[in-house]
């Protein structure tokens, strides 16, 4: 059977291959002495608060189980809204905002709808890798540009100016990032809109882990720049909510007739029960129980890294949100006798029984050093993970 071209661009997801071979010795060692401890996905483990949970079986017991519009419902859209206003002073109209299967879903469709065969998108390396696919599947090009910890590895204005080119369509970032767990300076991105407005180009932010900053600084929406920007977001992770699929996308007035109709055709609407459910994400009770896991996160955080720089697994820049460490694990190759993060981490995984993630997925110009950890897991998993890593590399 003849596979599309587009198909073959798509590399594999290096983050769920090594997800299966921990998941395969995790088996074989459930019951020894030191069972698996995976650092390795971005996934919370909270789960949805109770309001949430008791919403979604209300709608099934009374049968609000049928198509919504592919916008999504209005009284959601509208929640959002408020939540942009009372948590960033931000005055974002329901109408510009779509309700999606997912941020996954959202990127598809802002780049289906905006990018044209042989574009090209200027994106940071390292970066999460499924955010270049979507251009590719568009039949776009991911330029990926070279970004350094005193850049906190995101571009800067400079960068993007130099880059740009007779194809150059616009930018696709992340604040925070995953990998990197790291946000852009506001003035920075401020100076980044100003380039790729000034020639007519899209500036497209993930902002999925912006409810989990840390650092007001940097604890800002892209949206409060101007009403170009096109903002994608989830209730997979500040809202605990990674299985049910929703998310949404913020996006000028102009372009909410053209997401629709491709909404219409290729998702017909996001799930309706976890419509329903999220309703209660913003209820107080809800919202203060996200902050105190927005808390709990941040002392992982506190914990985690300087624990890592002491054992020579270098995070070269202090996350500001999200719940990664992008860990520079180069000085300990030889002590382990291996070449580069990809096969240290499966003699992480092998030996110490803990699974990482390596820099492969997320760039090419110095992943091959770099490692990511999670730190979505407990703090008691955090402390296990340590104690294993420093008995290896003692």
């Amino acid at each position: 059977m003849r596979v599309s071209a587009r198909a073959e661009r798509i590399e594999p997801f290096y983050v769920m291959e090594v997800a299966k071979a921990a998941s395969t010795l995790a088996r074989e060692v459930a019951h020894s002495a030191s069972p698996m401890v995976f650092l390795n996905i971005g996934e919370p483990d909270f789960t949805a608060p109770p309001l949430v949970q008791e919403a979604a079986c209300k709608a099934v017991r009374d049968g609000l189980t049928h198509y919504t519009q592919a916008l999504g419902m209005m009284p959601l859209r509208e929640r959002i809204s408020d939540w942009y206003w009372q948590r960033f002073e931000l005055k974002v109209p329901a109408s510009r905002i779509v309700l999606t299967a997912g941020a996954s879903a959202a990127l598809q469709l802002a780049c289906l709808a905006l990018i044209e065969t042989g574009d090209e998108i200027l994106m940071p390396d390292p970066s999460y890798p499924c955010n270049r696919h979507f251009v590719s599947a568009a039949d776009g090009t991911a330029v990926l540009l070279p970004t350094t910890a005193v850049g906190r590895f995101q571009l800067t204005a400079d960068q993007v100016q130099s880059a740009w080119g007779p194809k150059t369509r616009g930018v696709l970032l992340a604040s925070p990032s995953n990998p990197t767990g790291t946000s852009i300076d506001p003035e920075e991105l401020r100076r980044i809109h100003s380039v790729v407005s000034a020639r007519g180009g899209i500036t497209l932010v993930d902002e999925i882990y912006l409810g989990l900053s840390f650092d007001a600084r940097y604890g800002q929406s892209a949206l409060s720049i101007a009403d170009d920007v096109i903002s994608i977001n989830s209730f997979s992770k500040y809202f605990n909510m990674t299985g049910w699929r929703l998310g949404w996308m913020v996006v000028p007035e102009p372009l909410v007739a053209v997401i629709e109709r491709l909404a219409q055709n290729l998702f017909i609407c996001p799930s309706t029960v976890s419509q329903y459910a999220a309703l209660a994400c913003f209820e107080p009770d809800s919202i203060n129980e996200y902050e105190r896991r927005r808390a709990e996160f941040k002392a992982r955080r506190d914990y985690f890294i300087p624990a890592l720089n002491t054992l020579g697994l270098n995070v070269p820049v202090m996350p500001d949100g999200a719940f990664y460490a992008w860990a520079d694990c180069s000085p300990v190759f030889e002590r382990l006798k291996v070449k580069d993060s990809w096969d240290l981490s499966f003699e992480i995984m092998q030996r110490a029984h803990v699974a990482v993630t390596p820099g492969r997925d997320f760039g090419t110009i110095s992943a091959p050093n770099f490692i990511r950890f999670s730190t979505a897991s407990s703090m008691e998993q955090l402390q296990t993970a340590i104690n294993r890593l420093k008995v290896l590399l003692s």
